[in-house]
């Protein structure tokens, strides 16, 4: 299958990724500064991290894509249940992306 095909029929997947990891990056960042929001800056750095290599495996139409995929899922929504518990708008921001990408990758994942 020609590169172009792949990245079409994946692009929704990848856009989603990319939105997503730009917001856990920015979420991560303004958590950061404080000490309470560890968790929140942790599991935000881990989502930024696989979302990027989703992007990375679905851009090349790699055999593992749809695995990765469903485990991107999964953290992006460990990411969103933890900025849902704060209530700032970075946060809430990346809680919205996190889901967008957790149904964008089960769906190409399944």
């Amino acid at each position: 299958m020609a590169a172009e095909t792949v990245l079409k029929e994946n692009q929704g997947c990848v856009d989603a990724c990319t939105e997503c990891q730009q917001a856990c990056e920015a979420c991560a960042r303004n958590c950061a500064q404080d000490a309470h929001m560890a968790e929140c800056t942790r599991l935000c750095l881990d989502c930024a991290t696989i979302c990027a290599a989703c992007v990375t495996l679905l851009s090349r139409g790699s055999q593992w894509a749809a695995q990765l995929c469903q485990l991107c899922a999964e953290v992006c929504e460990a990411c969103a249940a933890e900025c849902d518990k704060h209530d700032n708008p970075h946060c809430r921001q990346c809680a919205q992306a996190c889901r967008r990408c957790a149904e964008q990758c089960r769906a190409m994942a399944g």
